[in-house]
């Protein structure tokens, strides 16, 4: 069929173009010629790597746990990290630079005295909420730690948001505060992810765990609007018992109740322990972020009780 020379002139080819440049190879295939309606379709094309794990301008690299690969148009791709000694960093869901050496010297047995009323329902609100834990879970502590800290992850992600927020609002500084109280969820996401390497969940304690963060969540979203004191005071009280909990792990661990199997690779690199520590190594670091984190809460807690805004005082960064 013959086409007319006025829509011959509406539809041209446009040129193919190459751009070289960080390997992306890109072609326009058709282009129509109105004046004001015009559309274009381009395809993105990677060259082959001549290296593993190299970066391209067009996204492409290599992920832990096999040879996965993304295209994209933007040219964003994960740098390939490597360790100290030059070998492959393995997680992609931290870096080299935020691995540390726990402090296990730090204080156990420090404890804040709830001595005005706020703080008494402070101190027995956590203790209540130890109780279906311990009905549920009864001596298998390996759960009660997964359980634990799903939980204690959420507090420092809803008062590093509502920090956030404020600052914005405000247009002022958090003193670093932000950063203190993000960190702190990430840490504790970390011990999450370590002992979903050693406890293995079954469908209804995933399902609990779903149900139980929901909750918390929201309480603690209205409680730190509320009164932010009360608030940082009860993750103090939180983080005292989880070094209850964990005191009681590792005295199972020594009579030989639960297996004190060789420590996950993820805590091996991300607390930068020997290779041949155990899980009982890896109680004992997590026991000492907990005390710090104990520590560095009821110390936002004094500052608010004094009358006084957490942006006046600098925010203990780094401190675990």
């Amino acid at each position: 069929m013959m086409m007319s020379r006025s829509a011959m002139k509406l539809l041209s080819t446009a040129t193919v173009r190459t751009i070289h440049g960080g390997g992306e190879f890109r072609r326009g295939f058709f282009a129509l010629g109105a004046r004001n309606l015009s559309s274009t379709v381009s395809a993105v094309r990677e060259k082959p790597q001549t290296e593993p794990g190299s970066r391209s301008a067009a996204g492409h690299s290599s992920f832990e746990g096999g040879d996965k690969s993304v295209v994209s148009y933007w040219g964003v791709a994960p740098v390939k990290l490597t360790k100290e000694d030059g070998t492959e960093w393995k997680w992609s869901c931290f870096k080299p630079s935020e691995a540390y050496k726990a402090d296990v010297s730090i204080d156990l047995g420090k404890h804040h005295v709830p001595r005005v009323w706020t703080e008494k329902v402070a101190y027995w609100g956590v203790k209540m909420l130890r109780l279906p834990t311990d009905i549920f879970f009864k001596r298998r502590f390996e759960m009660r730690a997964m359980m634990l800290e799903t939980v204690a992850a959420v507090p420092g992600m809803v008062g590093g948001m509502l920090l956030h927020c404020k600052s914005l609002r405000r247009f002022e500084h958090s003193g670093g505060w932000i950063r203190v109280l993000l960190e702190e969820a990430e840490n504790e996401r970390m011990h999450l992810m370590t002992f979903m390497e050693v406890a293995k969940p079954r469908w209804y304690e995933r399902a609990l765990v779903f149900a139980v963060q929901g909750i918390f969540w929201n309480f603690y979203f209205v409680a730190y609007v509320i009164s932010p004191k009360v608030a940082h005071r009860a993750v103090g009280y939180l983080e005292e018992e989880a070094i209850h909990s964990y005191n009681e792990f590792i005295k199972e661990l020594d009579s030989g109740n639960i297996p004190n199997v060789p420590a996950p690779a993820i805590a091996i690199d991300y607390w930068r322990l020997a290779p041949d520590s155990t899980l009982r190594d890896v109680v004992m670091v997590v026991r000492a972020d907990e005390a710090h984190h104990r520590d560095v809460n009821h110390y936002a807690s004094d500052i608010h009780y004094q009358g006084l805004q957490l942006k006046e005082f600098p925010a203990p960064l780094g401190y675990h």
